[in-house]
C-alpha cells in the first residue's frame, strides 16, 4: 500500500460519522477534494498526503506524533502548520479571528512552497462551498458560519491569497481562487489577478549584499541601481504599501529613495532604487570604523530632520505608542500585570506629537548618495516622541548583543564594540550635551522599552526554552529597578 492510499484509508476511518456544514455530505469528500486540488499542482506525494490528513488533528483524536510515526516527519510538519491553535476554554467564535492571525503568520514565516499549495488548495475548496452556499443564500449564509461578519471572511481569504501569490499566481487553483473571492466579495482583487500574469523576473546571483534589515537585504543590481529583496512573509501587498509610505514621507520632506519597480526574485519581492554609486551607512562604518563618530553625526542630524516635519491626522501614519503598548501587552504583561501596567502608564503619559519618527531608524537603512543621506525603508513610519526611536536604536545596537554579540555583527556588518561605540556617538551628537549622566538617564528611559520589547520577542517563539526564560527573568527585573527610578519616560 503506497502512502496516499495508506492516508485515504487512515483520514475515512477518523472522519467516520463526520459531515460537513454546508449540505451534510460526508466529510471525507473534503480532504479528498483537497487532495485533487494539490494533485493539479505538484505530483510531491507528502504535500498530497498532507492534504488528506489536513483536517486529522483538529476535527479527530488523531495526534500530530501518530501521523508523522505512520507517515513521516514532513508530512506531520505541514498538517502542523494547517492546523490553528485551539482555545478550549473560549467559545470558537470568540477566538476566530485570533486564530486566523496566528495560522495566517504562521503561514508567511514558512517558506515552504508545499505549505502554501496545502493552504490554498484547503481554502479554495472551502471557498467552493462557500460561494455555491452564497448563491443560493445570498448574505443569509453568513449566519451558519462560526464568523458572522462578511468583511473578516473577506479579510481572511484576501490575506491568503496575498500570501501564497507570488509561488502559485499561475496555478489554476489561484486563479479560480481569485474568481471566487471576486464573486463573493466584488471587486477585492483587480479581475487581471485571474489570468495569467508572469511578473518581471530578475535575478540576484552574483550581486554584492550591501544591506540587511528586518524585511530584507539589499543588493546592488548594477552600477546605477540597487534592489531590495524583501524576506517571504512579505507580499505583494506589503512591497506596495511600503513604496507608497515611501512617497508620501518623499512629500512631507524625509530624505528618502523611491523604488520604481516591483520584480520577483525567485519567491520573493524585491523593490528597485536608482541609487548610483551609493553605500549604506552601515558599510561605510565596516571599512572605515574609526569615522564612526562621523557617521553617528550623519545619522542624528538625519534623526532630527525627521522628528521635526511635522503632519496631520489626514496623512495617515499612526501612533508610535501602539507598537510600544504592543510590546507590553503580549510580553511583560504575560510575567507581572502590575508592572506592565506600570510600563503602560509610562508609555501614556508620553507627549504624542504631530511629529514623524521612523521606526527601524539604523544604519543598514541608510545609504549615503552623492554625500547625501537616504533612507529605503519607511514600513514603520510613524509619529510620536522620540523616545521610540532612540529605543529602537538602543535595542539594534546594544541590547540584541547583550548575550550573543554576533547577532547585531551579522546584522549590521561592524563589530559589537563598534556598534556600541556609534550608539554612544549617536545619542552624544542627538543629545547635543557631552553630560555623562544626562546621556546614561536617556539610555536608561531607551532600556524599559527595549526590554519589554526583548520580553515580546522572546514570546513569539511557539515554545520557551530555559534560556529564553533567562532572558524574560532578567529583563523584567531591568524593567522594574527602572521604572522604580524613572516616572516618566520624556527628556
Amino acid at each position: 500500500m503506497n502512502l496516499l492510499e495508506e492516508a485515504i484509508i487512515y483520514a475515512t476511518i477518523m472522519h467516520q460519522g463526520k459531515v460537513r456544514k454546508f449540505g451534510g455530505s460526508p466529510y471525507i469528500l473534503h480532504p479528498l477534494e483537497v487532495a485533487q486540488i494539490l494533485s493539479t499542482m505538484t505530483d510531491d506525494d507528502e504535500v498530497i498526503t498532507a492534504g488528506i490528513l489536513h483536517d486529522i488533528v483538529e476535527d479527530t483524536d488523531g495526534t500530530l506524533k501518530e501521523i508523522e510515526k505512520r507517515f513521516g516527519e514532513r508530512v506531520a510538519q505541514l498538517v502542523d502548520y494547517e492546523s490553528e491553535n485551539e482555545y478550549p476554554a473560549e467559545e470558537r467564535k470568540d477566538t476566530w479571528k485570533r486564530r486566523k492571525e496566528e495560522a495566517l503568520q504562521g503561514l508567511k514565516n514558512n517558506g515552504d512552497v508545499g505549505l502554501r499549495m496545502l493552504w490554498l488548495a484547503d481554502k479554495l475548496s472551502n471557498i467552493r462551498s462557500l460561494a455555491g452556499n452564497y448563491s443560493e443564500k445570498g448574505e443569509a449564509v453568513w449566519q451558519e458560519l462560526h464568523q458572522d461578519d462578511p468583511a473578516m471572511n473577506r479579510w481572511y481569504y484576501k490575506s491568503v491569497a496575498e500570501i501564497v501569490e507570488l509561488q502559485l499566481n499561475r496555478t489554476g487553483a489561484f486563479k479560480e481562487f481569485i474568481k471566487h473571492i471576486n464573486f463573493i466579495w466584488p471587486g477585492t482583487f483587480d479581475t487581471e489577478k485571474s489570468r495569467y500574469i508572469k511578473y518581471k523576473e530578475v535575478s540576484i546571483d552574483g550581486c554584492k549584499l550591501i544591506g540587511r534589515g528586518a524585511k530584507g537585504n539589499v543588493y546592488r543590481y548594477d552600477d546605477e541601481t540597487v534592489i531590495k529583496v524583501f524576506n517571504s512573509k512579505n507580499t505583494y501587498r506589503d512591497v506596495e504599501q511600503e513604496i507608497a509610505l515611501s512617497r508620501k514621507a518623499f512629500i512631507l520632506g524625509v530624505p528618502t529613495a523611491i523604488s520604481f519597480g516591483i520584480k520577483s526574485v525567485g519567491d520573493q519581492y524585491g523593490a528597485m532604487y536608482e541609487l548610483v554609486d551609493a553605500e549604506t551607512i552601515s558599510r561605510y562604518i565596516a571599512t572605515s570604523p574609526e569615522r564612526v563618530d562621523e557617521y553617528a553625526k550623519i545619522m542624528a542630524d538625519l534623526a532630527h530632520s525627521i522628528h521635526s516635519i511635522t503632519v496631520s491626522e489626514d496623512d495617515g501614519f499612526p501612533p508610535a505608542a501602539e507598537r510600544l503598548r504592543r510590546y507590553i501587552a503580549t510580553g511583560i504583561a504575560r510575567e507581572n500585570e502590575a508592572l506592565a501596567y506600570k510600563c503602560m502608564k509610562l508609555i501614556t503619559s508620553l507627549p504624542e506629537p504631530n511629529t514623524l519618527v521612523h521606526g527601524d531608524f539604523h544604519t543598514g537603512n541608510v545609504f549615503l548618495h552623492q554625500g547625501e543621506p537616504l533612507l529605503i525603508d519607511l514600513d514603520r513610519i510613524s509619529t510620536g516622541h522620540p523616545i521610540a526611536e532612540i529605543s529602537d536604536l538602543y535595542y539594534a545596537y546594544v541590547v540584541l548583543g547583550e548575550d550573543d554579540p554576533s547577532v547585531i555583527e551579522n546584522y549590521m556588518g561592524f563589530p559589537y564594540e563598534t556598534a556600541k561605540q556609534f550608539f554612544d556617538c549617536f545619542l552624544k551628537h542627538y543629545l547635543h550635551t557631552e553630560d555623562e549622566s544626562k546621556i546614561r538617564e536617556v539610555k536608561e528611559k531607551a532600556a524599559i522599552l527595549c526590554s519589554s520589547r526583548l520580553i515580546h520577542r522572546a514570546y513569539k517563539k511557539s515554545e520557551l526554552t530555559e534560556a529564553d526564560r533567562a532572558v524574560i527573568a532578567r529583563n523584567v527585573k531591568r524593567i522594574s529597578d527602572l521604572s522604580a527610578k524613572h516616572d516618566s519616560l520624556t527628556f
